[in-house]
């Protein structure tokens, strides 16, 4: 497995990231940590979690993904970069949720007890918040790595402007800035390459993209109707968000073109989909995921694969739409 530096710092992480999203839900407890062991021994050795999952619980299960990451931790935290986030609603009281300083402060700390470790590799906000001012979010952030309890900052879902204006912040104030961004990112989702890549390339900033294969979409095993039962399409809270994102007819046509070119490259759809996202030279690690172990191997396969141009050139011809927006809705 491939190593990078995280944006301009010196941490280096694997070329691919495991998410754990499903753990907790989707993936019970056992299966979970095969997954996690799966990933491990194929040199995967950057996970990345958040305080609100298992994606799709509600608030009865928020907190149960990083507990089962933090049970597999034991015995091997060195051999690990950990990433986790905070933002979501974690209770019912209004200061339970969002980027103020008692809501990060106080999430951390909890994060730390559910993950069973001193110390956060790489701490994100999981969005914006436009009700706390940017600089209260920035000295929050700041002052949990001045304690020794994170080690560096990213964020997630945030625009590029609004990665710009917090780093703009942080620099002014001298504080410690975010040095990754976790966006959405895949053959049917590419807006961010109009402006968010082109930034965080100048600024340096490391870019773990979500959603490689969008949802499961672009494993091409769902067809167009009723959303596929036990799948993300289907997954409690957040199945409304994932048909949103990935249920149009537009994207199933596409999805059949994509088969074919993976076909005629010798290549699984995931495999293709993921190794198109690890091309673009300002990704540092996608976000691969799975609920059952065997889903890894594809995903992970992707690592070892460089695609040639008229492969490129074929993907980018089809999906190139996907740069604006809803076209093929």
């Amino acid at each position: 497995m491939e190593y990078l530096r995280l944006g301009r710092t010196g941490l280096k992480v694997s070329r691919l990231c495991l998410g754990t999203m499903t753990f907790g839900l989707q993936s019970d407890e056992p299966t979970a940590i095969a997954i996690l062991d799966t990933a491990f021994e194929a040199g995967v050795s950057f996970i990345d979690t958040a305080n609100v999952y298992p994606l799709g619980g509600g608030l009865d299960t928020v907190g149960r993904t990083e507990e089962i990451v933090g049970r597999w931790l034991s015995g091997r935290r060195d051999e690990v970069v950990l990433a986790t986030k905070c933002h979501g609603v974690m209770g019912r009281k209004p200061w339970q949720q969002g980027n103020s300083r008692k809501h990060i402060v106080e999430a951390a700390e909890a994060s730390l007890r559910r993950l069973q470790t001193d110390h956060i590799d790489l701490y994100q906000l999981h969005g914006p918040d436009p009700d706390t001012p940017i600089d209260e979010t920035v000295a929050a952030m700041d002052s949990l790595v001045q304690s020794g309890k994170v080690r560096y900052l990213g964020c997630s879902n945030y625009l590029a402007y609004q990665v710009a204006r917090a780093i703009g912040r942080s620099e002014a104030r001298g504080l410690v800035r975010f040095e990754s961004v976790q966006p959405r990112y895949n053959l049917l989702f590419r807006q961010i390459e109009r402006e968010l890549l082109p930034l965080c390339a100048e600024e340096e900033i490391g870019v773990i993209p979500y959603n490689p294969i969008a949802g499961g979409m672009l494993s091409g095993k769902h067809v167009f109707g009723a959303p596929t039962e036990g799948s993300r399409f289907t997954l409690g809270t957040a199945a409304e968000r994932y048909q949103d994102r990935y249920w149009h007819e537009g994207m199933f046509d596409d999805v059949e073109q994509i088969r074919g070119i993976a076909a005629q490259a010798g290549l699984s759809m995931v495999t293709l989909a993921v190794a198109w996202v690890l091309a673009n030279p300002v990704i540092t690690a996608p976000i691969i995921g799975a609920s059952r172990p065997e889903q890894l191997a594809d995903s992970i396969a992707a690592a070892e694969v460089t695609l040639d141009a008229g492969t490129l050139s074929a993907l980018d011809e089809l999906t190139t739409k996907y740069r604006m927006g809803d076209a093929a809705r």
